[in-house]
């Protein structure tokens, strides 16, 4: 028989183990695991339950914030700051779908009396919204709390009704533990199974978990090789089941003529502070900017070179991901007509140092060896593309895949003549859309979506805001059934005082 692999913690400035946390999940283990949290998935249909469980779960992580932070740093490198508030967030998190799950308006109850005077004539007809059942959630490398273990996917399965088994990210195992840990005595508090949130790990488990006949949905933040395996494993069974992945995105910024006169330097400094926030690890990192060739666009490029110049080396989160940044930019410099004004690269043994790349707009208006360009560099790096005509950004926007947000840097002095044109572009590009601002940050709000066309993410769905919840959720409809037999959100005299239509006017 052969022994399980070993789960260590390794230390990303160093590149050395720390400790060993657990062993890789076997198929037996995985089984046990989706069997123990549709076991008690009944638990969760108590919908006070459900919102006690969310804030108990944020008391508890904000009170153990200091031990998860230490974990998280350890095997991260993120730093306490950056992990301190993410701490934060994940508990706002929580407690913002503890809010969600008191409300109620996620049932999207619809009611529609018999009438028998429609043609064809109506029956009594009664909607809402039930769980799907267990969600496999995997976590993400770049936010070990706030997309991984207690994070978002986790967060809104839960206020939905729906058990969640994890699969732990290999880049924080440690974190993962204690995470699970505090979520696990959070149900116990309220009255829940502690198999309401499971965790496993291992490559081989995470195969297993979405292949299971018991697994009724996904979550998934990561690499677009990674996420595609997953979405094709998950429409591949025998039951197809919703994947909800994020997989990539350039995050493209347009600069028009005016912006760039009217403030190429703050544009310039901007850039480089988005660029390099969390060492270029950000999801919605600005990855391509078309920006203008000529003096205004030089000004802005100088400003760009100045702060980027300034900003320190660091530790990527692992050093598989460091030798893929230094292959990245090192295969990009390379190309014909690329410059560096800044070189990214080594920084040291373990760190890379932040830079940016060049090129003349045109070269990326049709295939070719710059197609690399159009694709996103996870870290410090970004791609400054000089155009001279409108048609230059025309033909580059036109080439750009999917992705989560598109930005657009217009005059705010006076009027943009070509604003209203580059916005039309970049809208159908993104999920998100910007105008004089940056993408990076990321607002847990209920008008928020973070998801975007492919392969921004697998689905129309968001994984950050109250609607996110809706990806863990089925419409079901009851057709002239008795008061009595009907769930009690259902029922005519609207016990559970729960927001809903009925006869297409809000009650």
């Amino acid at each position: 028989m052969v022994a399980a692999a070993p789960v260590l913690s390794v230390d990303p400035r160093t590149g050395n183990p720390r400790e060993q946390v657990a062993v890789e999940s076997s198929s037996e283990e995985v089984d046990r695991a989706v069997r123990a949290a549709h076991a008690v998935r009944g638990a969760l249909a108590d919908r006070a339950a459900r919102a006690a469980f969310l804030r108990t779960a944020a008391d508890l992580l904000t009170e153990a914030g200091e031990h998860v932070i230490e974990a998280a740093d350890a095997e991260t490198a993120l730093g306490p700051a950056r992990l301190t508030g993410e701490v934060a967030r994940t508990a706002a998190q929580l407690r913002a779908f503890a809010e969600v799950v008191d409300e109620g308006a996620f049932l999207d109850i619809r009611i529609d009396h018999e009438d028998a005077t429609r043609t064809p004539p109506w029956p009594d007809l009664r909607r809402y919204k039930v769980p799907l059942g267990v969600v496999a959630v995997y976590a993400a490398s770049n936010f070990p709390l706030a997309f991984s273990v207690p994070g978002g996917d986790t967060a809104s399965a839960l206020a939905a009704g729906c058990p969640v088994v994890v699969k732990a990210h290999p880049d924080h195992p440690a974190t993962a533990e204690l995470c699970a840990s505090v979520l696990r005595r959070a149900a116990a508090r309220a009255g829940l199974p502690e198999d309401v949130l499971v965790l496993v790990h291992g490559f081989e488990a995470g195969l297993e978990l979405i292949r299971h006949p018991l697994v009724a949905a996904a979550g998934f933040t990561g690499s677009v090789r990674g996420g595609r395996a997953l979405h094709d494993a998950a429409a591949a069974r025998p039951v197809p089941i919703p994947f909800h992945g994020e997989l990539g995105s350039l995050n493209p910024v347009v600069v028009t003529e005016a912006a760039a006169a009217e403030r190429g330097e703050r544009i310039g400094a901007g850039l480089a502070g988005s660029m390099t926030l969390g060492l270029g690890q950000f999801c919605t990192k600005p990855g391509l900017v078309l920006a203008p060739a000529g003096e205004s666009g030089d000004r802005l490029l100088k400003a760009l070179t100045d702060a980027v110049s300034d900003a320190e080396a660091g530790v990527l989160l692992d050093h598989r991901m460091r030798d893929a940044f230094l292959s990245g930019v090192g295969e990009r410099a390379g190309l014909p007509g690329v410059e560096a004004p800044v070189t990214p690269g080594a920084g040291g043994d373990h760190t890379v140092a932040p830079g940016f790349l060049t090129v003349p707009a045109h070269l990326l208006a049709a295939d070719g060896p710059h197609d690399a360009l159009l694709e996103e560099c996870f870290g410090p790096v970004t791609v400054v593309a000089r155009y001279t005509s409108d048609d230059e950004i025309d033909a580059v926007l036109s080439r750009l895949p999917g992705n989560l947000t598109a930005t657009l840097h217009t005059a705010t002095d006076g009027p943009d003549t070509d604003a209203p044109a580059l916005l039309a572009a970049l809208t159908p590009l993104a999920g998100r859309v910007l105008v004089n601002g940056w993408p990076t940050g990321v607002a847990v709000a209920p008008a928020q979506h973070h998801g975007g066309p492919y392969p921004a993410t697998t689905s129309t769905s968001t994984s950050v805001g109250a609607t996110a919840i809706e990806r863990w959720l089925r419409p079901l409809t009851y057709q002239s059934t008795p008061d009595a037999l009907l769930p009690p959100e259902l029922r005519e005299n609207n016990p559970l005082n729960l927001p809903r239509s009925v006869d297409g006017r809000r009650a």
